[in-house]
């Protein structure tokens, strides 16, 4: 079973601006052949990374209002969010090795301080 969780509109919030984890969203579309290539890829880190990095799925056809809240205009996109705000943004299919690094990279990085 997958840890990678799928988000909507009725749960964004919950799952992404208020976790307390580091969070990877994939906006994805079904019909996207790179955003399945990445789909495997999501799935390792989100069983290696778990506890420091939640991985969820937003499917841009069925969340449009929420895809373009986020200004999301190419798949895969993939965007990071720490604290509630988005800290980070890749567009495009990255490798696996890349894509683990600048997670790990992110979560050594001090986190956004609520009083900065």
């Amino acid at each position: 079973m997958s840890a990678v969780k799928y988000v909507d509109e009725s749960n964004f919030e919950t799952e992404v601006l208020s976790a307390e984890e580091v969070v990877l969203v994939d906006f994805f579309a079904e019909w996207c052949g790179p955003c399945k290539m990445l789909s495997p890829i999501l799935d390792r880190l989100a069983t290696e990374l778990v506890g420091r990095v939640n991985i969820v799925k937003i499917d841009v056809d069925r969340s449009p209002a929420l895809a373009q809240a986020l200004r999301v205009e190419a798949m895969p996109t993939l965007a990071v969010f720490q604290a509630g705000k988005e800290v980070a943004r890749m567009v495009g299919a990255p490798s696996e090795d890349s894509l683990r690094d600048s997670l790990l990279s992110l979560l050594e990085s001090p986190k956004v301080s609520a009083e900065a």
